[in-house]
């Protein structure tokens, strides 16, 4: 209802403008309804015009749309599909134009007030029905709907909706793919607003793409303050001045934190391994003079500490007797390579072991 009144009036509104405008839309003088209509020199002009001319029409347009939507007052509003954890016997009720999608467990239409439609196969919804799983259900006009969780379950919301129980899941930041319970959530967290990590995208993190070599001179480079860079270790495929990596790379090679492949070039679109992971990390604490000794024999208790190069070796034991690096299934996989959640966390740890 509320964009059926936001339609009309723009028509309205478009409507007016060829004749109260200098120039008539569509014509030499003015090819384009331009945005010149709704902002700047226009917009104060036609809006007297509309005034004058639809008199009460658009107080009482817009006098409907509050009236329509002050039922609403106590619910939450999610524009766009956002998970929610409920427990059994936890109820969400939502309202019109607000959309339920269940991805775990079991739940059932308990009530509804007006009209359920499950999108994915046209049908109306009768109260008492269970859902089905990755099924849409769609509140529509003047409908209110009670779905009740008969197990723990999982779930997408959007649209109105409110929860006594419920736990909302929203996602980290602007990232639609890191959510609350995530095990990575705290680190991606802490890395993005100190601007160590950046996101995929706009809206996306990517945790478990994989983390490059690249990448994480980058992170290391910020973590030192963005020094300015000196003349470096020249590699044949990081020449490009205008990369993100080129200036981190430059840095971290005239300080021998890094270090090429042996034949002339340093890959760094290449995935990070575990072992190189700890390896920068290593020469990072020692390049700014912290303790890196390895107390702890953790790291010989791993049964697969025969597979790790040589160059890694002091790396992994100072690494995983501070609890920077822990084991995965009781191993130590130094040739696997590491997502980017993964690294979110390690470099959380070793901020937290290198600060206290």
């Amino acid at each position: 209802m509320k964009r059926m009144i936001a339609a009309g009036m723009a028509t309205l509104l478009l409507l007016y403008m060829t004749t109260a405008s200098a120039s008539t839309p569509g014509t030499a003088a003015d090819p384009l309804v331009t945005l010149s209509y709704l902002t700047g020199a226009y917009s104060d002009f036609l809006g007297d015009e509309v005034s004058k001319t639809l008199g009460d029409a658009t107080a009482a347009a817009m006098g409907k749309i509050d009236e329509s939507y002050a039922k609403y007052a106590g619910y939450s509003f999610v524009p766009s599909f956002t998970r929610i954890t409920l427990s059994a016997n936890d109820t969400v009720v939502l309202s019109m134009g607000g959309s339920f999608v269940l991805l775990s467990g079991t739940a059932a239409l308990n009530s509804v007030s007006g009209m359920v439609i499950n999108i994915s196969n046209g049908r109306a919804v009768a109260a008492g029905e269970n859902l089905i799983h990755n099924q849409r259900y769609f509140c529509t006009e003047d409908t209110t709907a009670v779905i009740l969780a008969t197990s723990a379950s999982v779930a997408y919301i959007d649209g109105h909706f409110h929860s006594d129980n419920g736990r909302l899941n929203r996602p980290h930041s602007v990232f639609i793919d890191v959510m609350e319970d995530d095990w990575f959530c705290p680190a991606v967290d802490y890395v993005y607003r100190t601007a160590l990590f950046d996101g995929s995208s706009a809206n996306t993190f990517s945790p478990n793409n994989n983390m490059t070599r690249g990448m994480l001179a980058t992170v290391l480079y910020r973590l030192d303050g963005t020094p300015e860079v000196g003349a470096g270790l020249l590699f044949s495929d990081v020449t490009d001045t205008s990369a993100y990596y080129y200036d981190p790379i430059t840095w971290a090679s005239s300080i021998n934190l890094v270090q090429g492949h042996g034949d002339g070039t340093f890959g760094p679109d290449d995935p990070i391994t575990r072992e190189q992971m700890a390896t920068f990390l290593y020469r990072y604490a020692g390049y700014k003079g912290f303790d890196t000794s390895a107390p702890v024999s953790a790291y010989d208790s791993f049964p697969d500490t025969g597979e790790v190069s040589g160059f890694a070796v002091d790396a992994f034991r100072w690494a995983v007797s501070r609890g920077i690096v822990n084991g995965s299934d009781g191993r130590i996989l130094p040739r696997n390579t590491a997502t980017r959640a993964h690294l979110a966390q390690i470099v959380v740890n070793f901020i937290y072991v290198t600060t206290v």
